[in-house]
């Protein structure tokens, strides 16, 4: 038996946890797909055998994906923030996420073909909302409330005024 992490996150799936694991291993650095559990019995949205969790990382986060079900769905109160290098990065990040049945977002969120919440959000914003000067932040802050993926070029653009 695998060493179970003392902090692991929960991702509640209806019946696709192995394949989205594999998206996510493919897709981020760091990521992999640990061991694949099948039902020892039947569970009220399966059968026995049935791949019920899978144990996987994305970028280095433990989780567990639970197929338990269409009872819950993801949701924007949780995500992942993905920080990213340059316009590349967050290119690649965001087109593997809603050219794979995601959806766009507003400021840099997305949501895979899962439903599941993620922020692609390049370093390069995050130090120009945070610039020293409020102006520079604010008209930064102004340009990235007009984005769905984020254009670093036209932060830079806007930060400089």
């Amino acid at each position: 038996m695998k060493q179970i992490a003392r902090n692991t996150v929960c991702l509640w799936y209806d019946g696709s946890a192995e394949e989205a694991a594999r998206f996510y291993a493919a897709t981020f650095p760091d990521s992999s797909v640990g061991a694949v559990y099948r039902a020892p019995g039947d569970f009220p949205s399966g059968k026995q055998g049935d791949v019920l969790t899978v144990w996987f990382t994305v970028m280095g986060i433990p989780c567990l994906g639970l197929n338990a079900g269409p009872e819950f769905k993801h949701n924007e109160a949780f995500s992942f923030q993905v920080a990213t290098a340059d316009q590349a990065e967050t290119d690649r990040y965001w087109n593997a996420i809603v050219g794979n049945g995601g959806q766009e977002s507003a400021c840099g969120w997305c949501k895979d073909r899962w439903g599941l919440s993620w922020q692609i959000t390049p370093r390069a914003l995050t130090e120009a909302i945070t610039d020293p000067d409020p102006a520079a932040a604010k008209r930064a802050f102004d340009a990235m409330m007009t984005m769905r993926k984020i254009d670093i070029a036209t932060i830079e653009t806007a930060r400089r005024g």
